[in-house]
């Protein structure tokens, strides 16, 4: 059986009694009738995932996955392709957003090679990256499929593996990504899934300028029209217009679902990841923290298609896990009003009439 199958097989739906036993705590706190609102929300659905009213939360790793895309040959993107390597390093080296917001956030980042076309085999001997690469970038999806089906599960398996790898060491997962150009797979997945038009969607990525976006909506339209993937079968619109690091977030998603794990959900690119796993295991959607509203357009449809409110909306438009990690203080936010907040028992304090 293949890994991807005895995942699926492995994910159930969150525990709804779990659920009702937090809410029940958090009604007894000595505050207003959920008077901390989505916070509240937060921490049902950290005890729904965990199965705990004391859900842990401590130890957070962003996995930040990287890959390289054909498409860019048709110019979607202000930045060269080699700027996907040279980000990676700045990642080992600390010195970019996700490393800065990590650590203020009590999180370790964790960088993945899932498809970077470049050789990185000095930070893999070295321990710096893990090396998970399905092939040194995707194909040109205007031309024809990103990656070979075989290649997609392979991407998914690989995110699978490392969620497995890191969960003795992780209480919650945060996703991430770096790939030039990688707005425009991201794009073309919601666009596959829910059938809305591409220039609805396309947004300006690392920010080109309106006739660039306009060529990148049409590239987008050719490549669904020229590959026509099929909504219904996610690793089939992952291989035909996806990306590997996209196909890795998905895994990811997937296995921190398998072992009861919260993920919490950066944006565009990390979205698209989100809703692959989603169309594989719709399960999965449980186990999901949507960090924030990106400046991407195509982005809130994409949380509507989750089923998720983002918590937060700052503009942001980076990637990389900046928007997880940033979100990580109000999962222990959460987590601290459901355990250590008195209840009105506890304190002695007269409830409402």
């Amino acid at each position: 059986m293949r890994q991807l199958d005895t995942t699926l097989a492995h994910i159930t739906p969150v525990d709804p009694a779990w659920r009702a036993r937090a809410s029940a705590r958090i009604e007894q706190l000595t505050m207003p009738r959920w008077a901390l609102g989505r916070l509240c929300d937060l921490a049902v659905d950290l005890a729904g995932i965990t199965r705990s009213l004391r859900p842990a939360v401590e130890r957070k790793t962003i996995v930040t996955m990287a890959g390289d895309h054909g498409v860019c040959a048709e110019g979607v993107s202000l930045f060269p392709p080699e700027v996907t390597p040279q980000m990676v390093r700045n990642f080992v080296r600390g010195g970019a957003g996700v490393n800065v917001l990590a650590r203020v956030a009590g999180a370790r980042v964790v960088v993945a090679d899932l498809g970077v076309a470049a050789d990185l085999a000095d930070l893999v001997a070295a321990g710096a990256i893990i090396d998970a690469k399905v092939a040194p970038g995707t194909a040109n999806l205007a031309l024809g499929p990103a990656m070979s089906r075989g290649q997609a599960l392979q991407a998914v398996e690989a995110g699978i593996a490392i969620a497995r790898r890191l969960a003795p060491s992780t209480d919650v997962f945060g996703t991430g990504e770096m790939g030039i150009g990688n707005t425009t797979p991201a794009t073309a997945i919601i666009a596959a899934l829910t059938g809305a038009e591409p220039e609805q969607l396309t947004g300006c990525g690392t920010g080109i300028g309106e006739e660039q976006r306009r060529r990148k909506a049409a590239v987008v339209a050719r490549a669904l029209a020229l590959n026509r993937p099929d909504p219904r079968d996610g690793l089939d619109v992952l291989a035909k217009v996806g990306g590997f690091e996209i196909g890795g977030l998905a895994g990811l998603c997937l296995g921190a679902a398998e072992l009861g794990r919260p993920v919490v959900v950066d944006g565009f690119i990390s979205t698209a990841g989100a809703l692959v796993a989603q169309a594989l295991c719709p399960a999965v959607a449980d186990y999901l923290v949507c960090a924030h509203q990106s400046e991407e357009r195509g982005h809130r449809l994409m949380l509507e298609r989750l089923g998720k409110r983002p918590l937060l909306d700052l503009g942001l438009r980076l990637g990389e896990g900046t928007g997880a990690a940033l979100a990580m203080g109000l999962v222990d936010a959460a987590r601290g009003v459901l355990v250590e907040m008195a209840t009105f028992a506890d304190a002695a304090v007269s409830e409402a009439g």
